[in-house]
């Protein structure tokens, strides 16, 4: 299990609202809770949620829990289940003795129901659900009273009991609060507590066949779990009203109060959980974790540190407007925990064969290669120099402009940790391509220096033919090409180049060999990270992000 991580301090309205409670003597304990429905994958929307639920929990004297809210059998698996809790613990956060469902309370919200019928402030309504909808009215014009609203008590009782009893089909009827048909809140237009569904729940079986509505069970469950702070994001601001009447109506045993905050949105991303589940279903990526999915299991599986994450979250902070944020800066946070963490390795994802035509054959020699240039404690490794190497296709131009300063014919550069070469001959294949490349080296240039003081202008990665190993890299790019895509129609906004693989990429041994699951610099690449798809043999890595910073030069820009 994950150790929970030290929460950061910060300050916002709702940490403000919750020094002021505390302050006041309101509450000796603060208690919130991160109540994700078990329909899907999480993404980074929610990271922003459990950071700020889990950390509240850790600033002042509280506990969060984690409760789900499986009140729709239909749409929920064991599988999204322990996805969820798998992406709490990788976020760093843990809830303790605190796992809780909705389904514990089911029980209770049924017999509160019942009491709601008994007090006369709920009815059984026959009406479709396009016919309640219809007579709810509009925002302008009040809405219309069911022909089923003045039921006696009696007769509401029998029918919802025979509701729970399973003997009326899917749709058939609803139990509603009775509340105000002419309500400028159109939530507090009798909306449906329980509905019919006949379908298997993952824990309880078929023991029930009726299900309570998430507006119903939400704050319930809150008043049982003695939650202080419930936060939600503001499309809930105008359900905050039936929270609180559901509060006053019932004899529940706590009173917990409602917050909102924005919700996280971000540029080339899409959230809404109908949309990456239509991802996963179409096809368009593949699966919950695809590395280019914005759920947070995707991210795990890219190789995005957990604290880049926390780090993100805290810099955008907690609002109560809704605004967008730039992709940049998370990629920015990303860049910066792994420039930080990341050992160095060397990685060649489009080789081009060099052959040195001074060096000796069947001769190699093991240069020193350092594994971190900010953290000596990291180390050093050994790399082998032969006399066949790769470089990088795009390290060499055989017709250079005037300022390419890599590899060219009769261009002399410096190999990382190694020698100076210079290009002495090309050899192509029929169509014209250049395949190998033949050099000389300077054996007085080893460790990269001239004895006689000469500079050279680039310095290339490279690596050996005899002791590399190839390898598959992944190089993911913005699943979206639009900044703003339509949710509506997010097929026509998707990246054609989002994924490219590169079959016959090269990278040490030492990495093909390791099992080691964190990201590391390839140098002059970027980050990457071992992929689940790797079979022994056939290494698979992912591109984490690459080394390019725009966002950095923006924030440096003011």
């Amino acid at each position: 299990m994950t150790e929970p991580v030290a929460a950061e301090v910060a300050r916002d309205f709702i940490r403000d609202i919750i020094q002021a409670d505390l302050d006041q003597g309101k509450y000796r304990e603060i208690v919130t809770r991160f109540p994700p429905e078990p329909n899907g994958y999480l993404h980074i929307g929610h990271a922003k949620s459990i950071a700020l639920n889990f950390g509240i929990a850790q600033e002042f004297p509280g506990r969060c829990h984690l409760r789900f809210d499986d009140t729709n059998p239909v749409k929920e698996e064991q599988e999204y289940i322990d996805s969820i809790q798998a992406d709490v613990r990788w976020l760093g956060f843990d809830w303790g003795k605190n796992l809780f469902f909705a389904s514990d309370y089911f029980d209770r919200l049924y017999e509160w129901a019942e009491q709601l019928i008994r007090d006369g402030l709920a009815y059984v309504d026959d009406q479709t659900q396009e016919e309640i909808r219809l007579s709810r009215g509009t925002l302008t014009e009040p809405g219309k009273h069911s022909p089923f609203r003045d039921r006696s008590v009696d007769e509401n009782l029998d029918l919802f009991r025979r509701m729970k009893a399973g003997e009326f089909p899917n749709g058939t009827r609803v139990l509603r609060a009775k509340i105000d048909m002419a309500a400028g809140n159109i939530n507090l237009r009798d909306p449906v507590l329980y509905r019919i569904l006949h379908a298997h729940h993952p824990r309880t079986g078929t023991k029930w066949h009726i299900y309570p509505s998430y507006d119903y069970a939400h704050g319930q469950s809150d008043a049982i779990e003695g939650i202080t702070h419930s936060i939600c994001t503001l499309e809930f601001e105008d359900h905050r009203p039936l929270y609180d009447w559901f509060i006053e109506k019932l004899p529940v045993p706590s009173r917990p109060h409602q917050y909102e905050m924005a919700r996280l949105n971000i540029t080339y991303t899409l959230l809404s959980k109908r949309v990456l589940t239509q991802l996963v279903r179409d096809g368009h990526v593949a699966g919950w974790d695809d590395p280019r999915m914005p759920t947070m299991a995707g991210m795990r599986r890219r190789g995005v540190p957990p604290a880049a994450l926390r780090e993100f979250i805290k810099r955008i902070g907690v609002a109560k407007a809704n605004s967008v944020v730039d992709v940049g800066m998370l990629e920015f946070c990303i860049r910066e925990e792994l420039n930080r963490t990341s050992q160095r390795r060397m990685g060649v994802l489009r080789p081009l064969k060099v052959v040195i035509e001074n060096y000796p054959e069947g001769q190699t020699e093991e240069l020193e290669a350092i594994n971190h240039p900010d953290d000596p404690s990291a180390g050093t490794r050994k790399i082998t120099f032969g006399r066949e190497l790769y470089i990088e296709q795009d390290d060499f131009m055989e017709s250079p402009p005037k300022k390419f300063f890599r590899l060219s014919p009769g261009n002399e550069v410096r190999l990382r940790y190694a020698y100076f070469v210079k290009c002495t001959g090309v050899i192509k294949n029929d169509a014209g391509e250049v395949v190998e490349l033949r050099c000389t080296y300077d054996p007085a240039t080893k460790g990269g220096n001239a004895p006689d003081g000469r500079k050279v202008k680039a310095t290339m990665h490279w690596l050996p033919a005899a002791n590399s190993v190839p390898a598959e890299i992944r190089i993911y790019n913005q699943l979206f090409a639009n900044p703003s895509p339509d949710a509506s129609n997010f097929a026509a906004d998707l990246n054609p180049q989002s994924l490219e693989i590169l079959a016959d990429a090269r990278i040490e041994a030492s990495v093909a060999e390791s099992n080691a699951t964190e990201p590391m610099q390839f140098e002059r690449q970027g980050y990457f990270v071992r992929d689940k798809d790797s079979t022994p043999g056939k290494p698979v890595f992912s591109r984490t992000i690459g080394l390019r910073d725009t966002f950095a030069k923006e924030v440096a820009k003011g």
